[in-house]
Protein backbone atom coordinates (compact mmCIF):
# COMPACT_ATOMS: atom_id res chain seq x y z
CA UNK A 1 0.00 0.00 0.00
CA UNK A 2 1.03 3.73 -0.62
CA UNK A 3 0.89 5.94 1.91
CA UNK A 4 2.32 9.20 3.39
CA UNK A 5 4.35 9.77 5.52
CA UNK A 6 3.85 12.83 8.32
CA UNK A 7 6.80 13.54 10.71
CA UNK A 8 5.69 16.47 13.32
CA UNK A 9 7.90 19.32 13.43
CA UNK A 10 9.42 18.29 17.18
CA UNK A 11 10.46 14.62 15.87
CA UNK A 12 12.04 15.99 12.65
CA UNK A 13 14.40 18.49 14.53
CA UNK A 14 14.58 16.64 18.11
CA UNK A 15 14.06 12.77 17.44
CA UNK A 16 14.78 12.04 13.50
CA UNK A 17 15.64 8.91 14.33
CA UNK A 18 12.09 7.91 15.57
CA UNK A 19 10.78 9.74 12.07
CA UNK A 20 13.54 6.80 10.21
CA UNK A 21 12.22 3.93 12.56
CA UNK A 22 8.32 4.64 11.68
CA UNK A 23 9.46 4.45 8.02
CA UNK A 24 11.39 1.11 8.84
CA UNK A 25 8.41 -0.19 10.62
CA UNK A 26 5.73 0.96 7.52
CA UNK A 27 8.09 -0.55 4.78
CA UNK A 28 8.91 -4.15 7.48
CA UNK A 29 4.59 -3.72 7.28
CA UNK A 30 4.26 -3.98 3.36
CA UNK A 31 4.04 -0.04 3.02
CA UNK A 32 5.48 2.47 -0.20
CA UNK A 33 6.35 5.05 1.99
CA UNK A 34 6.09 8.85 0.36
CA UNK A 35 7.83 11.90 2.18
CA UNK A 36 7.02 15.51 1.10
CA UNK A 37 10.18 17.08 2.93
CA UNK A 38 8.75 20.84 2.68
CA UNK A 39 6.29 19.55 4.97
CA UNK A 40 6.94 21.35 8.35
CA UNK A 41 4.53 21.75 11.38
CA UNK A 42 0.88 20.83 11.43
CA UNK A 43 0.20 24.47 13.23
CA UNK A 44 -0.92 22.89 16.71
CA UNK A 45 1.32 24.60 19.15
CA UNK A 46 0.28 28.08 17.66
CA UNK A 47 -3.19 26.77 17.84
CA UNK A 48 -2.86 26.20 21.80
CA UNK A 49 -1.21 29.31 22.29
CA UNK A 50 -4.25 31.42 20.36
CA UNK A 51 -2.19 31.79 17.55
CA UNK A 52 -4.90 30.95 15.10
CA UNK A 53 -4.18 33.25 11.93
CA UNK A 54 -0.72 31.46 12.10
CA UNK A 55 -2.60 28.17 12.89
CA UNK A 56 -4.16 29.24 10.11
CA UNK A 57 -1.13 29.66 7.62
CA UNK A 58 0.48 26.31 8.76
CA UNK A 59 -3.27 24.54 8.00
CA UNK A 60 -3.06 25.59 4.56
CA UNK A 61 0.37 24.20 3.89
CA UNK A 62 0.03 21.27 5.36
CA UNK A 63 -3.46 20.80 3.12
CA UNK A 64 -0.86 21.65 0.28
CA UNK A 65 1.77 19.53 1.08
CA UNK A 66 -0.65 16.48 1.51
CA UNK A 67 -2.65 14.85 -1.56
CA UNK A 68 -6.28 13.37 -1.19
CA UNK A 69 -6.36 9.43 -1.88
CA UNK A 70 -3.49 8.11 0.24
CA UNK A 71 -3.39 7.43 3.72
CA UNK A 72 -1.62 9.95 5.82
CA UNK A 73 0.25 7.85 8.51
CA UNK A 74 2.02 9.28 11.62
CA UNK A 75 3.93 8.58 15.18
CA UNK A 76 1.77 10.73 16.48
CA UNK A 77 -1.72 10.96 17.89
CA UNK A 78 -1.73 14.41 18.93
CA UNK A 79 -1.13 16.00 15.91
CA UNK A 80 -3.33 13.38 13.83
CA UNK A 81 -6.34 14.02 15.98
CA UNK A 82 -4.92 18.21 15.61
CA UNK A 83 -5.55 17.96 11.38
CA UNK A 84 -8.70 15.51 11.87
CA UNK A 85 -10.71 17.17 14.82
CA UNK A 86 -9.41 21.58 14.74
CA UNK A 87 -8.98 22.22 11.26
CA UNK A 88 -12.12 23.34 10.36
CA UNK A 89 -11.96 26.43 13.19
CA UNK A 90 -8.94 28.16 12.06
CA UNK A 91 -10.49 27.90 8.13
CA UNK A 92 -14.03 28.37 8.82
CA UNK A 93 -13.50 31.21 6.20
CA UNK A 94 -12.03 29.87 3.67
CA UNK A 95 -14.55 27.17 1.52
CA UNK A 96 -11.97 26.03 -0.63
CA UNK A 97 -9.33 24.97 2.18
CA UNK A 98 -12.66 23.59 4.20
CA UNK A 99 -13.01 21.26 1.14
CA UNK A 100 -9.55 19.84 1.01
CA UNK A 101 -9.88 19.05 4.51
CA UNK A 102 -12.76 17.19 3.78
CA UNK A 103 -10.89 15.40 1.39
CA UNK A 104 -8.04 14.29 3.46
CA UNK A 105 -9.36 14.31 7.36
CA UNK A 106 -10.65 10.76 6.95
CA UNK A 107 -7.25 9.60 5.98
CA UNK A 108 -5.04 10.68 8.39
CA UNK A 109 -3.93 7.80 10.65
CA UNK A 110 -1.67 7.96 14.00
CA UNK A 111 0.88 4.82 13.32
CA UNK A 112 -0.33 2.52 15.82
CA UNK A 113 -3.89 3.01 14.62
CA UNK A 114 -2.94 2.36 10.97
CA UNK A 115 -0.79 -1.18 11.61
CA UNK A 116 -3.90 -2.51 13.95
CA UNK A 117 -6.73 -1.46 12.22
CA UNK A 118 -6.18 -0.27 8.82
CA UNK A 119 -3.27 -3.16 7.67
CA UNK A 120 -4.39 -5.81 10.50
CA UNK A 121 -0.47 -6.03 11.41
CA UNK A 122 0.43 -6.52 14.92
CA UNK A 123 3.52 -9.00 14.87
CA UNK A 124 6.68 -6.87 13.04
CA UNK A 125 9.20 -9.45 14.09
CA UNK A 126 10.73 -7.00 16.73
CA UNK A 127 12.62 -7.95 19.43
CA UNK A 128 13.20 -5.79 22.65
CA UNK A 129 13.95 -8.13 25.77
CA UNK A 130 13.18 -5.15 28.22
CA UNK A 131 10.51 -4.52 31.14
CA UNK A 132 8.48 -1.51 30.02
CA UNK A 133 5.64 0.20 31.42
CA UNK A 134 3.06 2.54 28.73
CA UNK A 135 1.90 6.62 29.11
CA UNK A 136 -1.44 7.30 27.53
CA UNK A 137 -0.95 10.37 25.76
CA UNK A 138 -3.83 12.97 26.64
CA UNK A 139 -4.72 13.83 23.38
CA UNK A 140 -4.13 10.39 21.54
CA UNK A 141 -6.18 8.80 24.28
CA UNK A 142 -8.88 11.67 24.68
CA UNK A 143 -9.08 12.94 21.58
CA UNK A 144 -7.82 10.75 18.86
CA UNK A 145 -9.04 7.47 20.48
CA UNK A 146 -6.31 5.45 20.99
CA UNK A 147 -6.00 3.36 23.76
CA UNK A 148 -5.54 -0.62 22.70
CA UNK A 149 -3.77 -0.42 20.12
CA UNK A 150 -0.73 0.30 21.02
CA UNK A 151 -0.15 -2.53 23.62
CA UNK A 152 -1.64 -5.27 21.07
CA UNK A 153 1.88 -4.41 18.99
CA UNK A 154 3.89 -4.68 22.30
CA UNK A 155 2.25 -7.61 23.17
CA UNK A 156 3.73 -9.20 20.19
CA UNK A 157 7.56 -8.29 20.34
CA UNK A 158 9.99 -11.00 21.55
CA UNK A 159 11.23 -10.61 24.88
CA UNK A 160 9.09 -7.62 25.84
CA UNK A 161 7.20 -7.65 29.36
CA UNK A 162 4.51 -5.00 29.67
CA UNK A 163 4.04 -3.69 33.16
CA UNK A 164 1.09 -1.32 33.47
CA UNK A 165 1.42 1.89 35.95
CA UNK A 166 -1.17 3.28 37.85
CA UNK A 167 -2.63 5.98 36.15
CA UNK A 168 -1.42 5.74 32.77
CA UNK A 169 -3.29 7.70 31.43
CA UNK A 170 -2.81 10.60 33.71
CA UNK A 171 -1.55 13.65 31.88
CA UNK A 172 2.73 13.63 32.22
CA UNK A 173 2.64 17.24 32.51
CA UNK A 174 3.75 18.50 28.93
CA UNK A 175 0.93 20.25 27.23
CA UNK A 176 3.01 22.14 24.98
CA UNK A 177 3.68 25.35 25.91
CA UNK A 178 1.69 24.68 29.27
CA UNK A 179 5.31 22.98 30.22
CA UNK A 180 7.16 26.34 29.87
CA UNK A 181 4.36 28.54 31.70
CA UNK A 182 3.40 26.50 34.13
CA UNK A 183 7.09 24.66 34.89
CA UNK A 184 6.53 23.82 38.17
CA UNK A 185 3.08 22.88 38.00
CA UNK A 186 4.56 20.27 34.82
CA UNK A 187 7.34 19.27 37.19
CA UNK A 188 5.33 18.15 39.69
CA UNK A 189 3.66 15.77 36.90
CA UNK A 190 5.95 14.66 35.82
CA UNK A 191 7.67 13.70 38.68
CA UNK A 192 4.22 11.85 39.72
CA UNK A 193 4.02 10.13 36.17
CA UNK A 194 7.56 9.09 36.14
CA UNK A 195 7.28 7.70 40.13
CA UNK A 196 4.16 5.85 38.78
CA UNK A 197 6.34 4.19 36.39
CA UNK A 198 8.89 3.55 38.67
CA UNK A 199 7.24 1.25 41.56
CA UNK A 200 6.43 -1.48 38.26
CA UNK A 201 10.13 -1.98 38.28
CA UNK A 202 10.10 -1.52 34.47
CA UNK A 203 13.54 0.28 32.53
CA UNK A 204 11.09 2.10 30.28
CA UNK A 205 8.25 4.04 29.71
CA UNK A 206 7.05 3.85 26.05
CA UNK A 207 4.53 6.36 24.28
CA UNK A 208 2.95 7.08 21.43
CA UNK A 209 3.90 10.46 21.45
CA UNK A 210 7.54 12.04 21.51
CA UNK A 211 6.12 15.49 22.98
CA UNK A 212 5.42 13.18 26.79
CA UNK A 213 8.24 11.62 26.12
CA UNK A 214 10.56 15.07 26.00
CA UNK A 215 9.41 16.50 28.96
CA UNK A 216 9.04 12.51 30.55
CA UNK A 217 13.42 11.63 29.80
CA UNK A 218 13.61 15.35 30.68
CA UNK A 219 12.65 14.82 34.15
CA UNK A 220 14.70 11.71 34.21
CA UNK A 221 17.78 13.03 32.96
CA UNK A 222 17.83 15.97 35.17
CA UNK A 223 17.11 13.44 38.04
CA UNK A 224 19.70 10.81 37.45
CA UNK A 225 16.74 8.35 37.10
CA UNK A 226 17.03 4.99 36.01
CA UNK A 227 14.32 4.54 33.33
CA UNK A 228 13.92 6.29 30.37
CA UNK A 229 10.93 7.63 27.45
CA UNK A 230 11.03 5.60 23.97
CA UNK A 231 9.13 5.91 21.49
CA UNK A 232 6.27 2.88 19.79
CA UNK A 233 7.75 3.40 16.78
CA UNK A 234 11.47 2.64 17.85
CA UNK A 235 10.45 -0.26 19.67
CA UNK A 236 8.76 -1.57 16.81
CA UNK A 237 11.71 -1.49 14.53
CA UNK A 238 13.73 -2.64 16.76
CA UNK A 239 15.85 -6.27 16.55
CA UNK A 240 15.23 -6.69 12.92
Amino acid sequence: MDIQLFIPCYIDQLYPQTGFNTIKVLEKAGCKVHYNPNQTCCGQPAFNSGYWNEAADLAEKFLNDFQPGLPIVSPSGSCSSFVIHHYHKILKENHELLEKHLQIKNSVYELSDFLVNVLKVENLGAKFPHKVTFHDSCSALREYGLKDEPRKLLAQVEGLQLIEMEESDTCCGFGGTFAVKNKSISVAMAEKKVRNALATGVEYIVSTEASCLMNINGYCSKNKLAVKGVHLADILASGY
